[in-house]
């Protein structure tokens, strides 16, 4: 099997401080997650919190559990089990004073990271996840993942946990992950005994932790990918870490034995990303414009409220007229869109604006084809039709940090604005200046350091400006070039 054979595989990436694991189907970079040791992802980790405030305006709940800034944990988050005992309907939403109060100790999960100056959400449905289910101590019942859309096989797996649930006679809950599709009785039942006894090693450490600490804590990236990234379409997962090799090795043989033949040990010279272009796809994809391979391109824009998505025909004048072009530019768009939302993991409000067609089965097959390409993104999303002003607006899941928010900071210099003065504004900026130091200090001369695009326009185009000024104060103005400022950065020297 050579390396460039097409097929679904997943790379994972191991440097001292950071793991990086990428997904790619058919050689195609469709998913990216990383890890750093300084700032390893919360989510589905568990905390012995404390409430600090209660705001019954907003029906949400601060909870202290150790971190920078507190939490935050809505009402229709926190378990009911005393709804009973009030007299209330099961789907009544109580006040939130009635189910927790300051001070109170919480075990809750993080079901999403920090974001920007937001802190963590939290819920005390707390969830413990297998290979093929997921745990719900607080629920009951059992629900089948969506993306197992075979109904005989739906069937086939509620029935198998509905009997399994109750020969145990518990009343806890179960999700049936995608994974489990085709799994037999003995494996479904052996996640659940595994699952259960991580509960009660979970309620042990919690009556023994201090207040806002860490009580369990979920798998480093390298085994969450063996536990939630693979599908039946991957043949094989590669890692350059001899060390963590082994690790996955044992995991897969305690755990997902049927995984075990399928992780590979990478030790070629070349480096793992820079296969199939992975290092390169993850560069584009920090990037603004992301060109189709027809000459249209895509400019995404990610803002705090919402992302605004804008397609382009650019240079693309392949087709016999202006609606056939706009319509293949379109479908190729709708097919980049939902990889690149995916890849760049992209969340909240998202708005798209398609380049208008004129005919309504052109506009009815690119929103088919945006839904279907979206159909293997795992986040939960939701897209409405077309909008009267030719939008498409749609969510997507947010649960974790962006990939520019992971590698990427605003700039120093322009504030995130995504753009710097001009060299001429910054030539009127050193002229108010210098008038400026002139009204209010004596010198004999001034001495201009800037940028060497700025001192070249001000012996150039403003050449004359410059000489007016120096006219106007009386005084001489040397210019002297900086190689370390940037554009518009400046500083005038009174000597």
């Amino acid at each position: 099997m050579t390396e460039e054979s097409p097929k679904d595989e997943i790379l994972i990436n191991v440097t001292p401080r950071e793991v990086r694991a990428a997904l790619l189907e058919n050689g195609i970079l469709q998913d990216v997650h990383i890890e750093r040791a300084a700032r390893r992802g919360l989510i589905s980790n568990i905390y012995k919190g404390k409430v600090s405030r209660v705001l019954p305006g907003m029906q949400a709940a601060f909870v202290d559990i150790g971190l920078e800034r507190t939490a935050f944990l809505h009402v229709s988050d926190i378990a009911k089990p005393a709804l009973a005992e009030h007299g209330a309907p099961d789907e009544a939403t109580p006040d939130i004073k009635d189910l927790v109060r300051e001070g109170q100790e919480l075990l809750v999960q993080v079901v999403k990271d920090p974001l920007g100056t937001k802190g963590a959400r939290l819920t005390t449905f707390i969830t413990l996840p297998s290979r093929f289910l997921v745990l719900l101590p607080m629920g009951s019942g059992v629900g089948v993942s969506a993306r197992i859309e075979d109904e005989s096989e739906r069937d086939r797996l509620r029935l198998e946990l509905d009997d399994i649930l109750g020969e145990d006679n518990q009343t806890d809950g179960v999700i049936v992950r995608t994974a489990a599709e085709g799994a037999g009785r003995d494996a479904l039942r052996a996640d659940l005994v595994f699952l259960r006894k991580l509960w009660t090693a979970v309620q042990l450490q919690c009556s023994k932790a201090a207040v806002k600490t860490l009580v369990h804590e979920d798998l480093p990236l390298p085994l969450r990918v063996l536990r939630d990234m693979v599908t039946g379409d991957v043949e094989r997962i590669l890692v350059d870490s001899a060390v963590d090799y082994e690790k996955m090795r044992t995991f897969t043989e305690s755990f997902l034995p049927e995984l075990t033949p399928i992780v590979e040990h990478y030790q070629r010279r070349r480096p793992i990303f820079d296969l199939h272009g992975t290092e390169d796809e993850i560069k584009k994809a920090l990037g603004r414009s992301i060109s189709l391979k027809s000459g249209g391109y895509v400019i995404f824009d990610q803002t705090e409220a919402m992302t605004t998505i804008d397609v382009n025909t650019g240079g693309f004048v392949g087709h016999r007229n202006l609606e056939e072009t706009i319509y293949r530019t379109n479908l190729e768009a709708a097919v980049t869109i939902a990889r690149q939302l995916r890849l760049r993991n992209l969340g909240g409000i998202i708005i798209i604006d398609f380049i208008d067609m004129e005919e309504e089965d052109h506009r009815e097959r690119v929103m088919q084809v945006l839904e279907q390409s979206m159909s293997r993104d795992h986040a939960r999303h939701q897209i409405t039709p077309v909008s009267p002003l030719g939008l498409v607006e749609m969510t997507r899941k947010r649960t974790r940090e962006s990939l520019g928010h992971v590698l990427c900071e605003d700039c120093d210099n322009c504030d995130g604005r995504g753009f710097v003065m001009t060299a001429a504004t910054v030539c009127f900026e050193i002229f108010r200046e210098i008038i400026r130091q002139h009204r209010q200090f004596q010198f004999d001369e001034a001495l201009v350091l800037a940028h060497q695009d700025v001192i070249e326009l001000l012996l150039d185009d403003e050449a004359r400006g410059l000489a007016e000024i120096e006219s106007q104060i009386g005084k001489s103005i040397r210019l002297q070039p900086e190689s370390l400022y940037l554009k518009d950065q400046f500083d005038v020297v009174l000597i």
